[in-house]
């Protein structure tokens, strides 16, 4: 007796096997195209603006209660130079710079913290990233020391309380205590004049922690 095949009823034997490799290939491509996305996100939200106005979360929030210690043999006007401790960062407005010998952009940026120190409303205070002491001495010297005080942050553990992205950086911080504002990158005439010193002016204008 001879068989017979009806016609649509045929299935092959492989069918099952086609099936389980197109899931694991599912299983691999989703992740890998979900994480193209979110980094394309990334790239275009920096690329398509200006990096220094990227959000931080300290903002808003008081400063790291952080101690850091003098650069030793560092003098400002024939004084030594007091190293950060976080009671100096209430009561008056102050501006906190991150630097380093090594960073260029700093050398860049430091004729125009001249000229924000020359301005006695505000502390213009600063915070040595990961340098070498003598290197940093030599550094100010070149360029000038525009700082009233400048902790030493040797091993980057202020650098991470602080949400440091890379130097330099540039807070204000208001008479609270509280982060007011951050620059990312350096200080340059354009945001100088556009951020920076509109952050400060606020900060000055506003009233100061309550007595009570």
């Amino acid at each position: 007796m001879s068989t017979t095949h009806e016609p649509g009823r045929e299935t092959s034997p492989t069918t099952g096997a086609g099936r389980a490799t197109a899931m694991s290939r599912i299983i691999v491509i989703v992740p890998l195209v979900l994480f193209m996305a979110l980094a394309a996100l990334f790239f275009f939200r920096l690329g398509s603006g200006d990096p220094s106005r990227i959000p931080s979360a300290l903002v808003g929030h008081p400063a790291p209660l952080i101690a850091l210690p003098a650069l030793a043999e560092l003098e400002r006007a024939g004084m030594p130079v007091p190293g950060l401790d976080a009671a100096s960062l209430k009561g008056q407005v102050t501006v906190l710079n991150v630097w380093a010998s090594w960073c260029v952009p700093c050398r860049d940026e430091a004729p125009l913290l001249m000229q924000l120190a020359a301005d006695t409303r505000f502390r213009l205070v600063g915070m040595n990233y990961k340098d070498q002491p003598q290197n940093a001495r030599r550094f100010l010297v070149q360029y000038g020391n525009p700082y009233v005080a400048n902790g030493v942050d040797a091993s980057g553990r202020a650098g991470i309380e602080w949400g440091v992205y890379g130097v330099p950086e540039t807070f204000v911080i208001d008479r609270a205590g509280i982060v007011a504002y951050k620059l990312i990158g350096p200080i340059t005439p354009d945001n100088l004049d556009a951020d920076l010193r509109p952050a400060i002016e606020k900060a000055l204008a506003a009233p100061g922690p309550s007595s009570s």
